[in-house]
């Protein structure tokens, strides 16, 4: 399948496309981000949420543009945002002019955040339950038993491109099953 078939048939919502489009450019986004990160867990992250909003966007793809350049910046932006998120928790607040300290936010969660947490993990295993059970399944490997890619890649005896892809499209279906709700 030549790139430019495969972007008009993953605008048509072919799923074929949409996984050719991610074997052949997966290596490309995750080098670049593990460049930026020095980190594999956030390249990884990062390279995820690249292909999620990418497949999202893809009718706003401009052709005159090579695709991965595209994919690039979109994980580029990704990343920006990233750090920017890291930095507003670290506040810089100067006391006199000479005294200069860190203020470090407390996100530690009050007795009624722990409450509501409790609450809203019970609705989110009870909207999980309605996925299949194989997006199920990958998505209590991942988050519950916090394995990475590749031990899911070995427990499930798949490739770890379609382990990818199912957790993209898990959490796909999931944030539908919750937003309708």
């Amino acid at each position: 399948m030549e790139i430019k078939d495969a972007i008009n048939k993953a605008k048509q919502n072919d799923q074929i496309a949409f996984n050719f489009l991610l074997d052949s450019f997966w290596n490309d986004v995750y080098t670049f981000q593990l460049k930026r990160t020095q980190n594999e867990n956030d390249a990884e992250d990062i390279t995820i949420q690249t292909f999620s909003r990418a497949f999202d966007k893809i009718s706003t793809y401009n052709e005159d543009y090579k695709f991965k350049t595209w994919l690039i910046t979109i994980s580029k932006n990704i990343h920006i945002d990233l750090v920017r998120r890291q930095k507003k928790s670290i506040q810089n607040t100067s006391k006199d002019n000479e005294d200069s300290y860190l203020e470090i936010i407390d996100d530690s969660p009050s007795p009624e955040d722990k409450i509501i947490t409790e609450q809203n993990l019970a609705k989110l295993l009870r909207d999980i339950k309605k996925l299949k059970p194989h997006y199920q399944e990958v998505i209590n490997l991942r988050y519950f038993q916090e394995l990475s890619y590749k031990e899911i890649s070995e427990e499930l005896k798949e490739p770890i491109n379609n382990v990818k892809v199912k957790l993209l499209r898990a959490k796909k279906l999931l944030a539908a099953i919750i937003t309708k709700a």
